[in-house]
Formats: structure tokens, sequence, C-alpha cells
């Protein structure tokens, strides 16, 4: 693994560095039609009613979603961008080896599909050098689908993304949320006090899974904020160059700009997240 350091995604509004901007669109063309290809087969296996009984039973149908969805997914994105590896474990975090890298979550919120809730994605990320050049972001059951290149802007179906303009925490939609099963108590109980916190301090709190279908909202100006004690890379890359592009701050809870070697997030609009980092700066 290099030792070089990540360059941060907050530098995508300052200092680009894209591929030719027709080969950036041509790009950004093919993927989103292998992810909305994607979508259609996670779609076509979502009922309205839960599946599975046993913790056995229930993870055996998130690894059936899984296993669907790449088989249709994986193929197409490593053809597009010639040379790009692949991530492989969906719940891993830390810097990726320099280079191209496909980091893909194949069913984001796979266990509200399993529970035949409406709240699950497609999304795949090219993250070069450790630093998100292009996502896409499809949710099936309603059509939209979310794109952003960096120094390219965000857009849900084709239309730009501008995050909240409010400035006043007191009044602020935030969220939060568990990142994978089996986090560590000390991670948990900073999440169930994070909550508290926020709740002193902002409107109200969405605690929900997963984080790219709330930070999908966060560069929609539909909510305020979200932050995670976590360093998953596929529940945030995406949602970062996102939040990023659409105009909001996303740094670790320390400040410093995010990248996926941090370990913790925040993404906000940019009159709130000085007050929100102070409220959760402490827990971390």
């Amino acid at each position: 693994m290099s030792s070089a350091a990540p360059v941060p995604v907050s530098a995508a509004l300052s200092a680009p560095v894209p591929v030719p901007e027709a080969a950036d669109a041509a790009l950004l063309s093919a993927v989103t039609r292998a992810v909305e290809d994607a979508g259609a087969t996670l779609r076509d296996r979502w009922t309205r009613h839960a599946r599975g009984v046993s913790l056995a039973e229930v993870v055996g149908a998130l690894q059936a979603n899984d296993d669907a969805v790449l088989a249709v997914l994986r193929e197409p994105l490593l053809q597009a961008r010639p040379g790009s590896r692949w991530a492989e474990d969906e719940l891993a975090g830390g810097a990726l080896p320099p280079g191209e890298w496909w980091v893909v979550d194949p069913a984001e919120g796979n266990i509200n599909h399993v529970h035949g809730m409406a709240d699950w994605a497609v999304t795949a990320t090219l993250v070069r050098d450790n630093r998100p050049e292009l996502t896409v972001v499809h949710l099936p059951l309603t059509g939209d689908t979310y794109t952003a290149t960096a120094g390219g802007g965000a857009r849900r179906n084709g239309r730009p993304l501008t995050v909240s303009a409010r400035t006043d925490l007191a009044a602020a939609l935030t969220g939060t949320g568990q990142a994978k099963p089996g986090e560590d108590a000390r991670t948990l109980r900073r999440i169930g006090d994070s909550v508290t916190a926020m709740l002193l301090n902002g409107l109200v709190v969405r605690v929900s899974v997963p984080a790219t279908l709330q930070l999908v909202h966060v560069a929609a100006g539909s909510t305020d904020a979200f932050w995670q004690f976590s360093d998953v890379r596929s529940g945030l890359v995406a949602g970062a160059l996102l939040v990023s592009e659409a105009g909001g701050t996303v740094t670790d809870l320390a400040g410093a700009p995010w990248t996926p070697a941090s370990r913790d997030f925040l993404a906000a609009a940019p009159g709130v997240h000085a007050a929100a980092r102070a409220v959760l700066a402490p827990l971390a």
C-alpha cells in the first residue's frame, strides 16, 4: 500500500484531475448504463414482504442479491475503464493502493431490500489514487439516478444538485446510522451519544441505513448534514463526491478533508458544517 498521502475529496472543487472531457462523458454514460441495468436485476428480486426468518436465511438472501447484481455489473465496469481494479470487500475501509479502483455496493441498503422496504440502491464509484473521480447511484424503485464527476458537478436525472442554504443548526435536519453489522461496543455507544447530542442542538435526527441514501439527500439540499463513525468505503465514497460537487463540505470530525483513510465522516451544507462538527467532535 502506498505511503503517499491520499488526495482529499474537497480538492475536487479546486484542483480537479479529470480524464479529458469527451472521455469523461463517455465513461459516465457507460457506467450509468451498467448501474441502471444492474438496478433492474435488483428490482426484479424485490418483494413487498420480508424474506428469511433465521439469521442464516437473512444472510443467505443478502448474499444472493449481491451475487445476482455483481454477475451483471462487474465486467461492464472493468471494461469501461481498462486497467482499473475491483475493491472486493464492500465492507472494507481505509486507503486503497495507488491506481484506479471500482468501489461498488451492488445492493446498498441490502438489509432494507430483504425486509421488503424501499430504501436501497446500486452504487459504483471510480476511485483514482484514493480520490473519488466519478460516481453513479441508481434507485431502481423511483428510477432516480444520481451522478457526479470530480470538477464536473453533481446531478439527479441530469439536473444539477445544490446543497442546503441553511445556516442555523437549530433548524437543521441531520442524519447518521450504523455502517455495518457487528460494530464494536465503543462505536455503538458513540452513535447513541451523537444522536443525543445532535437532538439537543439540531431540529430532527434521522437514524437509518444506508449511508448513501442519506447522503444523496444532503447533496440535493433536502437534509443538512450526515455523519458516521466509520471508514467503510462503499457507503461513503459515492456520497462524498456527490455532496462535495453539490457545494457541500466533506471532512472528518477533526475538520480535515475527508479521504478513504479517514476514521470518521461529516458531510454538510457549508452553513451548518462548523456547528455540526462542534457538536460531534468531542465524541470522536
